[in-house]
Parts: C-alpha cells; sequence; structure tokens
C-alpha cells in the first residue's frame, strides 16, 4: 500500500463523514492527489469509501487509530508512543530492542497500522486483514524473575475483558489469556520477556477483533456486538488499566486479582477437557486459578494444577452449548438453483472452498480425493430438485445429510408460516447472519432468485420476499417483449440508451426491494434502533454499489460470501 496514505485511512477509520477539502488541508495534499492515492487500497477498505456533495465517508470504522491520538493516549498513561505505518511483528521488535538495550527500556507502546507476521501464542500466526483488528505491543520491567510472571498474561487479559464490559460488550476470558465472546474468539495476549540487570523486561502483545476476521476459525468481533464502540476508545481504557494493573502486578503478583479473573473466567466451575499437542491430558472441574497462574482442576484422581494446556468445554457441560462436533472433519454444501458450492471443515474452521455446475461434478471429486479423508459427516441445505441432488449423491462415498428450515435454531424464531416451504438456504442465511451483527438486520441474497429477509434484534425471523434474479427479469424481458432482447447495459440514474434503461430497471427493483425491507423492518422494531444489512451471492457487490448514496452512509452494510456455509457452521457448532 501507498506508505503516504495511511494518515488519510486514519482519518476516515472512524465511519464518519469528512470534507475532502479539509482532509486534504489537513495532511497537505491536494484532492487529486487524495483521489490517487485512493486507488492503491486493498479491495476489502477500497470498496468500503462513498463520496456525495464533497464527503467522504467509510460505511464501517476500522481498526486504525490517528497519529495523534495513539500518541496522545500513550504519553498519557505514561508510554512513550511507537507508530509505524508496517512491520513484521510489534511484539518482535520491541523484544529485539529490549535485548539489544544497554539499559532497560522505559515503558513504551508500539502500534502498527499493518503486521505482516502478527503472532499468538504457542508460535500460531494472528492472521488480519488492515482495518479488522486492533493489534498493539507494550514494554514493561518488573523486579520480578522470568519464573514469577506466570500471572501476568491473565492480568493483562483480566484488564482487557474489563474493558470490554465496561463497554457494553460481555467478553469473557478462556484460560490463560484468551478473550471470548458467546464461545467464539476475540481476541488474545503473548508475553515475551527478558532478563536484565536484575530485572524481567515484559513484552506484551494484544490482538483484539474489531471486525469480523474472514476465513478464521470460530472467530468473533467487536463491531457486530457493540457497532457504538470505536477502537480509540478500547485502546484508551485498555491502557489505562494496564497503567494501573501493571505496577499492582510487580508490587503483590497474581493473587491480588484472583478474585476478579475468577469472575470473569469463561470455565470456572465447569467441566473441561484440557489439551496438550492434540492429547487429552486431564479432565476435571475448574475450582480456581493459583497464584502462580496455573488452573486448578477438580479430577477423578483429585486437585490438578497445570500451567500449559488448552481448555475446551466437554461436551454436556450443562450451562454451555453442545460443542461436541468440533473436533470433526466435515463437508458442507449448499446445493443452489445453478449451482453447487462446498466448503472442507475442520474444528469449524474452513480449510477450502469449491464450486461447480451440475453438469460437471468432477472438481468436487477431485477435492475429495485431497480434502476427503477423516471426514465423519457431509451436511447440506438445498433449493434444487431431486434430481441434482441425486447427481451430487453419486459423486461422493458418504450419505448426505440435507438439513430444511426450521421452527427454530441457535436461539432465532422462524415466523414462516409453514417452515417446511421456506427455502433452507434462505433459513441458513439467517443463521450465518449473527456471525457479522447482533442488531436486526436485512439478510440478501443475490442468486438466480433475489431474496430480502427480515431478523429482529430480538432474534424472531420475520419472513421476506422473493424477486427474480437479473438474468431471469432480463430472459423475461427478452421474451416476452418485442423490442428488449439485447444484451444489458450499465446502470445509471437516467439511463438514455435502451440497454442501460434494462439494467437500470433490474438494478432498481432490486434496490428498492432492499431499501422498503430496511424500512419496514425499522418500523417493526421502533425506537430508533439500527438495522445492518447483509448482502450475499454473486451480485452482491454491484447491489451494494448501487444501492442510493444517503441510504448506504446511513447504515451498515456487509457483503459476505457463502453465507449459507457459515449458517451451517453455526448450526453445527452449537445445536
Amino acid at each position: 500500500m501507498n506508505t503516504s496514505f495511511w494518515p488519510l485511512l486514519a482519518l476516515l477509520a472512524d465511519g464518519q463523514p469528512h470534507q475532502i477539502p479539509k482532509l486534504a488541508k489537513i495532511l497537505n495534499k491536494k484532492v487529486s492527489q487524495l483521489n490517487v492515492a485512493w486507488q492503491d487500497m486493498p479491495a476489502h477498505i477500497k470498496s468500503l469509501l462513498h463520496q456525495k456533495n464533497g464527503i467522504w465517508q467509510l460505511t464501517k470504522p476500522l481498526a486504525i487509530i490517528p497519529e495523534q491520538t495513539f500518541t496522545n493516549c500513550a504519553h498519557q498513561h505514561g508510554f512513550a508512543a511507537r507508530l509505524l505505518l508496517e512491520t513484521h511483528s510489534t511484539n518482535s521488535l520491541l523484544l529485539e530492542q529490549a535485548r539489544q538495550a544497554a539499559d532497560l527500556l522505559p515503558p513504551q507502546v508500539c502500534m502498527a497500522y499493518q503486521q505482516t507476521a502478527g503472532r499468538g501464542r504457542q508460535g500460531k500466526m494472528w492472521h488480519n486483514r488492515v482495518g479488522e483488528c486492533l493489534m498493539f505491543s507494550l514494554n514493561w520491567s518488573f523486579q520480578r524473575s522470568q519464573s514469577e510472571l506466570g500471572g501476568l498474561a491473565l492480568v493483562v487479559a483480566l484488564a482487557i475483558s474489563q474493558t470490554l464490559n465496561s463497554l457494553g460488550l460481555a467478553a469473557k476470558i478462556k484460560w490463560p489469556n484468551d478473550l471470548v465472546l458467546n464461545n467464539s474468539k476475540l481476541g488474545g495476549v503473548l508475553i515475551e520477556t527478558v532478563s536484565k540487570q536484575k530485572q524481567t523486561i515484559a513484552v506484551i502483545g494484544i490482538g483484539l477483533n474489531f471486525i469480523t476476521p474472514e476465513h478464521i476459525c470460530n472467530a468473533t468481533a467487536i463491531l457486530p456486538h457493540a457497532p457504538q464502540i470505536r477502537v480509540s476508545q478500547i485502546f484508551n481504557d485498555i491502557m489505562h488499566r494496564l497503567s494501573q494493573y501493571l505496577p499492582r502486578f510487580n508490587q503483590n503478583g497474581l493473587e491480588d486479582f484472583l478474585p476478579e479473573y475468577n469472575n470473569l473466567h469463561r470455565d470456572h466451575g465447569q467441566l473441561v477437557h484440557l489439551h496438550n499437542n492434540g492429547k487429552i491430558i486431564a479432565e476435571g472441574t475448574v475450582t480456581g486459578i493459583a497464584n502462580s497462574g496455573a488452573i486448578i482442576l477438580k479430577t477423578a484422581n483429585g486437585e490438578q494444577e497445570s500451567v500449559t494446556g488448552e481448555i475446551s468445554l466437554r461436551a454436556g457441560s450443562a450451562t454451555t452449548p453442545n460443542r461436541q462436533h468440533l473436533q470433526q472433519h466435515y463437508l458442507l454444501l449448499d446445493a443452489g438453483n445453478s449451482k453447487l458450492k462446498w466448503a472442507w471443515v475442520e474444528n469449524s474452521c474452513i480449510l477450502h472452498y469449491g464450486k461447480a455446475a451440475y453438469y460437471d461434478l468432477q472438481p468436487l471429486l477431485k477435492d475429495w480425493t485431497e480434502y476427503g479423508f477423516g471426514v465423519q459427516r457431509i451436511i447440506g441445505c438445498a433449493v434444487c430438485g431431486e434430481a441434482r441432488l441425486q447427481q451430487v449423491a453419486s459423486v461422493l462415498p458418504r450419505p448426505i445429510m440435507w438439513l430444511p428450515s426450521m421452527p427454530e435454531a441457535l436461539g432465532i424464531y422462524n415466523h414462516y408460516r409453514n417452515p417446511a416451504e421456506h427455502g433452507a438456504d434462505r433459513w441458513f442465511n439467517i443463521l450465518g447472519c449473527r456471525r457479522y451483527t447482533q442488531q436486526a438486520c436485512v439478510v440478501v441474497s443475490c442468486g438466480t432468485a433475489v431474496t430480502v429477509d427480515a431478523l429482529t434484534d430480538t432474534n424472531h425471523y420475520l419472513g421476506g420476499s422473493i424477486l427474480p434474479g437479473f438474468h431471469l427479469m432480463k430472459e423475461a424481458l427478452s421474451k416476452r417483449t418485442a423490442n428488449l432482447n439485447r444484451p444489458l447495459g450499465k446502470p445509471y440514474a437516467f439511463a438514455t440508451t435502451t440497454p442501460n434503461a434494462l439494467a437500470s430497471g433490474i438494478m432498481d427493483a432490486v434496490c428498492g426491494a432492499i431499501v422498503l425491507m430496511h424500512e419496514r423492518l425499522q418500523q417493526k422494531i421502533g425506537n430508533g434502533k439500527p438495522v445492518d444489512i447483509i448482502i450475499t451471492g454473486g451480485g452482491a457487490n454491484k447491489v451494494a454499489q448501487a444501492l442510493p448514496q444517503s441510504f448506504i452512509l446511513d447504515n451498515r452494510i456487509e457483503i459476505v460470501d457463502n453465507l449459507v456455509l457459515y449458517g451451517l457452521i453455526n448450526w453445527i457448532e452449537y445445536a
């Protein structure tokens, strides 16, 4: 990305409207230079920009903080500030600096707009796209040995969890230092240490998903659950707590924080498995945390402490969803009217996508030879005819469980009068949308047919509308009118050629259905509550760009590929 462009992106990242001349003045650039620089943006950000009457605005905020805001916050809480445009890893940067410095480092916080090699616990990569994740690192010197810092990660996780809860987000801690929301991963902490001058320098790395990351295992994010929260507010409040907690931990250790930690510990009092290198090493009830940071389990052989391992809730725990399928390998199918789509899923993580026309399903057969080993179940939803279902079944060596639309699932109530006649794809789109928003939303699928469905913020699916897709509308006009059998042009506000008028009319029909449904849903839920728009399917990008500019600026719009498959994953995880 063009490095001169980062300051502009940081200014726009709050999701608020900004006057273009004012942006140019702040950045000491010409307006034409801003336009040129914007073209270097990654596609997932470029599509967020909307312009109207000299105003630039992103359709949703990003996890990027302006330099002055970042610097002021760091200094306010007693840290030197270091902001980079791009680096491999802020943790690695501070760690190397600590090793090479002749003296102890003063407290500093380092943030990079883009990290190319972010890391998590146990050497795992932390994947993110620009603007999706709040990531930063800080260093602090302790008058304690490295062996006495076992509880530090728990204290940092506590500070983050308390911050998010104070902002209205019910985040919990998964021992030792993962942040979770509804049992999906929200973020984590990585701590690395260097001994120097009889003290220990700890480098603390923090990563929080702000926007739901694509293709990441069992992940969630802040924005879908709390769209009013901004990244700068989260960063400031975390730094405020850490500026208090780190000296307190240095003085008194973990014991001081244990009551607060247990209160936000997801698994306290729960039946769990403890894994290490893929093997279950203990099973029992979590009774607490030791002063060393070790987890304490009450097992059949008495109490057991462990300082390492991965915790998973045991299937059948009375207060938790049944997640016994998480350790299994699935093939998920989305059998649409014109194409079959699929995903290979392991431990709720999508390993690989595929799609094919029904007349040639060899790509699916080829994928089976590469990904099919160990698949326990094949699960799908279908709207195509029986003949095509038999075609799919004929190329797969195992039976397929085709799931229908349901009266209720995952706490979402289906108000369709007869769920049996409700398209399964529409239902699983509804289940999948909860990965991206917890607010009321209009869910749009742009396929052979276009469906526009309404879901309230209280999880009542109200139903929706069906209209012909782009090709069906074009086909109908071609067959039933004398002079309209011609290629489509491009949609315009005031089309002056027949091909363009055809394209405009078709697009206006789809956009009009979305705007009408949005207005109806807003009236239904009342109190001025926001209504988000989730769009999926092959025509999603074109539809999102064709919606009225005022509508785009006033509402949150998400484009999600393969929403049906995410709905199937959600059903498998929590059913």
